[in-house]
């Protein structure tokens, strides 16, 4: 088994979480209020106000930001571990 390349990982995650954020907003568009999360989304997003301009492209950003994270210690832990078993 080979390691994971850390800027894959990381490039790829942080997209995935951006990407996955656009799809609320747009199925919050879709869907009637009470069927959606967008409280959810003002409370873990720092500054996100619900279909502002400013707000989607922050909190676009954000989950960016938060993915990337994750895809970047994911793949060190991931890394570390497959070094120690091998």
């Amino acid at each position: 088994m080979h390691p994971l390349s850390l800027k894959v990982m990381t490039w790829s995650w942080g997209l995935f979480g951006a990407v996955t954020f656009v799809a609320c907003v747009v199925y919050g568009l879709v869907v009637p209020r009470a069927f959606h999360a967008s409280q959810l989304l003002e409370q873990i997003l720092p500054g996100f106000r619900w279909l502002t301009p400013s707000g989607v492209l922050l909190g676009v950003g954000e989950t960016f930001v938060y993915g990337a994270y994750a895809g970047f210690v994911f793949t060190l832990i991931h890394n570390a571990v497959l070094r120690r078993s091998v």
